[in-house]
């Protein structure tokens, strides 16, 4: 299925179904899964390691050295998943000695111009609007939603099944199933349709809701928050989640929204 102007490495293994399209090319130490089709003028440089049935538009540069100028060289890898999009003109660095590799989950869309930087770690079924920029060492959970154009600082964490407005900076992390906007970003509520298309019932969603309502609207630190959520509210996956990533935060989670902003 190669094309006769698309250059492919010797070293690099690609599954036999794989379609190649004009003036692409693939670098050594690639790996790419069965289905996958590459369009034109895409770059797969070394330490790809592309799983099945992805598509991935023209102009995308996947697994380039990271823009870090503690990079010294050291191999590293970019991972993506199985199913993903990955549309127009998308960059996705490979990995450093921190953690060794850039990862994009399963079911993924990354849409247009979107850049993923060094040491990102994208859940399943994420969805990275037009334009999103990730700096390094970036989590993102599964199901999340990072609106168009929104810049996110390096070392930020955004929860499972959260969704952020387009345009957002973001400074902190965002805790799992809220919405958030404004400026500076803060909590809007949850992310009640998402939950809803996703299968969760009346009575998840309105426990998760009452967590929120401690945690942002009952003028409680964040301290009190949670120890009375720990204290009044059954032990649920939800909720341990909840907790465990709002402690575990290393830069701190957002605020709520206020008008005096």
């Amino acid at each position: 299925m190669n094309q006769p102007l698309a250059y492919v490495h010797p070293g690099a293994k690609i599954a036999k179904n794989v379609v190649i399209e004009p003036f692409t090319t693939i670098h050594n130490n690639v790996i790419i899964g069965d289905g996958t089709w590459i369009g034109s003028n895409v770059t797969i440089m070394e330490g790809a390691r592309i799983g099945k049935n992805c598509n991935i538009f023209p102009g995308a540069v996947i697994s380039a050295i990271p823009q870090d100028l503690k990079f010294g060289g050291e191999d590293s890898l970019a991972i993506i998943g199985d199913n993903c999009t990955i549309r127009e003109c998308v960059t996705i660095n490979r990995g450093t000695i921190a953690s060794g590799q850039t990862v994009v989950g399963n079911n993924c869309l990354i849409m247009a111009a979107a850049h993923i930087a060094h040491d990102c770690h994208i859940g399943n079924n994420a969805i990275i609007v037009n334009g999103v920029l990730l700096g390094g060492h970036v989590t993102i959970g599964n199901y999340a939603i990072i609106g168009g154009l929104s810049a996110v600082h390096q070392f930020i964490s955004v929860g499972d099944h959260a969704m952020i407005s387009g345009g957002s900076l973001l400074r902190k992390d965002v805790p799992p199933y809220t919405k958030a906007a404004k400026e500076p970003l803060s909590y809007v509520g949850i992310n009640s349709v998402g939950l809803r298309r996703r299968g969760f019932t009346s009575e998840k969603i309105k426990e998760i809701q009452e967590i929120y309502r401690i945690l942002y609207q009952k003028n409680y630190n964040t301290t009190q928050a949670l120890g009375i959520i720990e204290a009044e509210m059954e032990a649920t996956p939800e909720r341990d989640e909840i907790i465990d990533f709002i402690r575990n935060s290393s830069r701190g989670v957002m605020k709520g929204y206020s008008g005096n902003y």
